[in-house]
């Protein structure tokens, strides 16, 4: 099987600062691949290459075998993101908003119509696809964006904090939609700190730090490289300046002064 995301000798700066430091990866279809890291990692930078939201950087990445450089519009066709913080135009309605997105992916009408109100009531927004999303919850608001990321039926979808706001029955259904897409031969790359949730949806865990991959594999396998524990001990351990039980410490004896 051949990938359909290459990383090669991946680097990007912001000034002096170097963020990305040589990345190498290869993912294949139907994996669900946690991305995790400390804050700073280079984590939010890799997704953004991975869009095309950021094209200065060094090094090669193929998609579906096409230089993402050379043809970043074919790409954008082929990927779904779900952005952790997201400007939705809530003047519209759901049924507008998502129109005009599926619209940018030159959906036909009537299909995309028929998405639409198929999704939107699986989230059980049905009631509401009409109204303006200006008074909508957070985890309203958030069912619109997983929708829209989704809506043009992408083989690589990027999913960066997704379950933020939702409410319990609509995290369960997420996941469920996770691995059913899965199964379908998505990709799906998951970015969160939520580590129990990466631990249970994802078949592969990639660990960023400072810019560069300090683990990668299963949580069975990182366990058996790392020490048996969850995959929150692990992170720590490979991630952490501290012991985070001092940092605790430093916290409350702040008080003390």
């Amino acid at each position: 099987m051949e990938p359909i995301i290459q990383m090669r000798r991946v680097l990007k700066h912001y000034g002096h600062k170097q963020v990305l430091k040589g990345i190498d990866l290869d993912i294949y279809p139907g994996q669900v691949i946690g991305y995790i890291g400390p804050n700073g990692a280079g984590k939010s930078t890799t997704v953004k290459i991975l869009c095309g939201l950021i094209t200065n950087y060094e090094g090669e990445v193929l998609i579906a075998g096409i230089d993402l450089k050379a043809n970043p519009v074919e790409i954008k066709r082929k990927i779904g993101y779900v952005p952790e913080l997201a400007e939705l135009y809530d003047v519209l309605t759901p049924r507008e908003f998502l129109g005009f997105m599926a619209n940018l992916y030159e959906l036909q009408q009537d299909i995309a119509a028929t998405r639409i109100e198929k999704m939107l009531g699986a989230f059980g927004l049905q009631d509401v696809i009409d109204h303006r999303m200006d008074t909508f919850s957070k985890g309203m608001k958030q069912k619109v964006l997983i929708t829209s990321g989704i809506l043009h039926n992408p083989d690589i979808i990027i999913l960066d904090e997704p379950l933020s706001g939702l409410d319990a029955n609509s995290v369960i259904i997420v996941k469920e939609l996770i691995f059913k897409l899965a199964k379908e031969g998505k990709t799906i790359f998951y970015c969160s700190h939520m580590m129990d949730v990466v631990e249970k949806v994802s078949d592969r865990i990639i660990l960023l730090n400072e810019g560069v991959v300090i683990a990668d594999g299963s949580i069975e396998e990182l366990r058996l490289q790392k020490g048996d524990g969850s995959l929150e001990k692990i992170f720590a351990q490979l991630t952490a300046t501290e012991s985070n039980h001092q940092a605790a410490d430093h916290l409350i004896q702040a008080f003390e002064l």
